[in-house]
């Protein structure tokens, strides 16, 4: 049974140092309090707890949850909200940002080293080689942090969450509204939180449940420093950077409201984080204007917060996948990606070399990937297969069923005709699929509207003759899904050999029948061309 100290304290100060496991804290500087997270009444380190045998005035009493709702309370500013459109929002996506995310979901599944000091740390290169990124482990509550230890620094990673790689995104997104990042801070209060990550929503969680949850997942992403030498082609000059936080936790203020015992219970939290150095160099709108800096960023969808909070203990591979793919999707749609790369991502290096050897631990990750890869699909990140080196035969079930129809008499003689061909949909896979798989590839991801890329700047446009412009108004097709319906079958195409031949999934060309949505300009084009639709209305 945890305990709370009330009104009666006179701050003597002999409790404090006696906590086994540092539940008593001095708050804002003034007032002594239990974090009930963390008080246990001493079992296992003592027969009785110590606040209570040390306390002159009996001030520590058997902790009661406060009841009903928590009142309204001054508070700093905070910044402003993110997602204004309920949707997205501008983040900083540099390759800092990203290998941070990496770390944080990754943790151990990195190839981390130790230097001849006793220091771990991660390094990544860049630009082919020519620049490199170090990451050390550091103590967030240092003035001055240093690299820790190895084995300090392999026990922190083991605390990390995957959940705190949402916290990191969302701090881009706030770094990326300040004009000078390195030099403002921004403040983030609890209520902010919840509402980002969908935590609002949880009825299962008490009020302490989630302060604790979320002022665990705020002091993650700032245990990580980096340093930096950078060196590419171009007017920008090389730089280096010694290592520093990537973020500062400046301040953490709680917020208390009494109970008439005089028991002080948490109601909020608000947080003063700064970025680091590293956005003098990669979030400078003045200094990219001028050439001598990056600025780069992104769109961050609020869907994926939520979905990663919500799928991270069921399909963590999944969750760091859809992680990877948030700064993957900046290269260009049209990116190759192998499996063996995706379950690199997904369990790491260290699980693939062991499960190499045993063909019953790889079966059960060929389940687990297939099942992460049908999450990331309900998701709306619809995994294309390559037709060549990932062929039908050893797909995921759930993939070979996307033109199961859902008319019934439609699906009965879809099973039907399945039943007569040599090969059938529910057939054992074929043996060597590992092998296969580790040469398999995927052609892309489909991403859902809200990951696409923020709108680009205005720009000047080059003003063409009438003629010109009501002829290129003239030839933009706008394909109807009836038209598509008639064409495929009139040549006899089936779903599945129409989207091998336009390079999309079977779902995408069912759902464009469908009428679900319009095909790019692009797409139509290619639609026309393989339809053999010469005059489009």
């Amino acid at each position: 049974m945890p305990y709370a100290i009330t009104n009666r304290c006179i701050q003597c100060d002999n409790c404090l140092p006696l906590c086994p496991t540092g539940a008593i804290t001095l708050v804002d500087g003034k007032d002594f309090w239990i974090d009930p997270a963390l008080c246990n009444n001493c079992e296992g380190y003592y027969a009785e707890p110590q606040c209570v045998l040390t306390c002159p005035v009996d001030s520590p009493v058997p902790f009661q949850a406060k009841k009903g709702r928590c009142k309204a309370s001054e508070r700093a500013i905070t910044s402003p909200d993110l997602f204004p459109n309920g949707k997205t929002n501008s983040f900083a996506s540099a390759i800092v940002v990203w290998e941070l995310c990496n770390i944080l979901a990754q943790r151990r599944s990195l190839p981390w080293q130790v230097d001849p000091i006793g220091q771990l740390y991660y390094q990544r290169q860049v630009n082919q080689g020519q620049s490199l990124m170090t990451f050390h482990v550091i103590d967030t509550l240092d003035s001055q942090p240093a690299p820790l230890q190895a084995v300090n620094a392999l026990a922190t990673l083991d605390t990390f969450d995957i959940r705190a790689a949402c916290l990191h995104l969302i701090y881009a997104a706030h770094a990326a509204a300040l004009d000078q990042p390195w030099q403002e801070a921004f403040v983030m209060s609890d209520r902010q939180i919840e509402s980002y990550l969908g935590l609002d929503k949880r009825k299962d969680l008490s009020k302490p449940a989630k302060l604790a949850l979320i002022k665990e997942l705020v002091q993650q992403p700032c245990k990580i420093a980096v340093s930096l030498d950078w060196s590419q082609p171009g007017k920008i000059k090389d730089f280096s950077l010694q290592p520093a936080p990537l973020w500062h936790l400046q301040e953490i203020q709680h917020h208390f409201q009494e109970d008439e015992q005089g028991c002080k219970h948490l109601t909020g939290l608000t947080f003063r984080i700064q970025a680091g150095t590293w956005t003098n160099h990669f979030l400078n709108r003045s200094g990219y204007k001028n050439r001598a800096a990056f600025y780069q960023y992104g769109t961050l969808p609020q869907s994926l917060l939520t979905t990663v909070m919500s799928i991270w203990q069921q399909h963590e591979g999944a969750a760091r996948i859809m992680l990877w793919l948030l700064f993957k999707s900046k290269m260009g749609q049209e990116q190759r990606i192998t499996i063996l790369t995706l379950m690199r991502i997904a369990y790491g290096e260290t699980k693939l070399s062991r499960v190499a050897a045993h063909s019953d631990e790889r079966k059960r990750l060929l389940r687990t990937f297939e099942s992460d890869l049908e999450v990331l699909n309900h998701y709306g990140m619809k995994p294309v297969f390559d037709p060549v080196t990932y062929p039908t035969e050893i797909q995921p079930l759930w993939a070979k069923l996307a033109d199961l129809p859902d008319d019934a008499e439609a699906a009965l003689e879809f099973w039907i005709n399945d039943g007569t061909q040599n090969s059938r949909l529910t057939d054992a896979a074929p043996r060597g699929k590992w092998n296969r798989l580790m040469n398999a590839r995927l052609l892309y991801f489909e991403l859902p509207d809200d990951w696409q890329k923020p709108p680009a700047k205005k720009t000047k446009q080059k003003r063409y003759p009438k003629k010109h412009r009501q002829a290129s108004f003239q030839i933009q097709p706008a394909l109807s899904s009836q038209q598509i319906i008639e064409a495929r079958r009139k040549l006899q195409l089936s779903q599945r050999t129409l989207a091998q031949q336009i390079g999309k999934s079977q779902s995408w060309v069912r759902d464009v029948e469908r009428g679900r949505f319009q095909p790019t300009l692009k797409d139509q084009v290619r639609l026309c061309q393989i339809l053999r639709i010469s005059e489009v209305s």
